[in-house]
């Protein structure tokens, strides 16, 4: 299967969701956006995953690349291509939709609980968190609305939309399920200035060090998540 990258910024990059791509044999290619890579051949691949980064989907200024991209992701839902976001990539998945995505009342930085809704908790995404909330790692100021047509999957407490899917091919995951202790590392040196007292802001510390068990658990729901979207691209 090929499967195809937006990648934002050198320091976010496929963290947990690389050493499983190549596990199971799939071939990886990328846009690097902050290289003015160009946007990739529709024919090309059979499966988009939009990665996270520090910008807005709204600073089309500053990274003129980013109204190429969200061209591209209209594109690809159009096709009927799998595509799954995570963080940035979730909001540019929504505005691509037609939502509004704009900045939150307060940050999310750091290990919260995630919780599916009714709908999430009956979906085929979600099936590692019958039993209810899920942890996961946060680091986003920003927020969407859900676009017209989503089916909305999670919450937490911080933030009401963590999750929704559209259609039968679209994922969008406000939250990070693909973390790594070197992946946070990789923000908290990059993106330290966020990491300002708020009531869902952790330290360093906390981020680098949560509960026993957390990235195990993660890397699990990971691979559920990966391979619902395998088993249904290589189906068709």
């Amino acid at each position: 299967m090929n499967v195809h990258v937006f990648e934002h910024v050198p320091f976010e990059g496929l963290a947990g969701i690389e050493p499983w791509l190549k596990r199971h044999g799939h071939a990886i290619t990328r846009t690097r956006c902050w290289t003015d890579d160009p946007m990739p051949d529709m024919a090309l691949f059979d499966w988009l995953i939009v990665m996270g980064g520090p910008m807005g989907v709204y600073d089309e200024r500053t990274y003129p690349w980013l109204t190429h991209e969200k061209s591209c992701i209209r594109e690809a839902i159009t096709k009927g291509k799998r595509i799954l976001g995570i963080c940035l990539g979730s909001q540019l998945i929504a505005e691509a939709l037609g939502a509004r995505v704009y900045p939150h009342r307060r940050k999310e930085i750091g290990w919260y609980p995630v919780t599916p809704t009714p709908e999430g908790s009956g979906s085929r995404w979600f099936q590692f968190a019958r039993g209810g909330s899920f942890p996961a790692f946060h680091w986003h100021g920003d927020t969407f609305d859900l676009p017209a047509g989503s089916t909305h999957l999670a919450i937490s407490d911080a933030c009401e939309n963590q999750a929704f899917s559209y259609g039968e091919q679209v994922l969008a995951l406000q939250f990070h399920i693909d973390s790594t202790i070197e992946s946070i590392d990789q923000l908290i040196v990059n993106c330290r200035e966020d990491l300002r007292p708020g009531p869902y802001v952790q330290t360093a510390e906390e981020l680098r060090n949560p509960s026993p068990g957390v990235f195990d658990r993660l890397s699990s729901s990971l691979s559920s998540i990966l391979e619902t979207f395998e088993a249904e691209v290589e189906a068709r």
